[in-house]
């Protein structure tokens, strides 16, 4: 066989030693101190919080913005509405008022 072109026996051999190498690395590996667990527990836990925090946060902050948006866009529409016609009161005091002027006419 060329150098190149390994046999079938030759791949599952070179599998076989790669992973008992990573299993042997694995077994070397220290254990987890119980105290720094529970201490990356609590830290991510607090983490987990303060995104919890800046999320309600966003949020209602862009719910605010929403509001805002709103009623400003409701003033600007007041404010560019036509002004609304007189009211019947008003309307009836104008009549009565002509109807005053033609009588002292006459």
């Amino acid at each position: 066989m060329k150098a190149h072109d390994p046999s079938f026996q030759d791949r599952v051999g070179a599998a076989a030693k790669a992973r008992q190498k990573a299993l042997d690395q694995l077994k070397a590996k220290p254990p987890v101190d119980e105290v720094v667990l529970a201490e990356r527990r609590a830290a991510a836990v607090a983490r987990e919080a303060a995104e919890a925090g800046k999320r309600a946060e966003k949020l209602a902050a862009r719910e605010r913005e929403k509001t805002e948006k709103t009623e400003r866009a409701a003033q600007a529409e007041a404010a560019a509405a036509p002004p609304a016609g007189p009211t019947d009161a008003e309307r009836k005091a104008a009549r009565d008022a002509r109807y005053a002027a033609r009588k002292g006419r006459k």
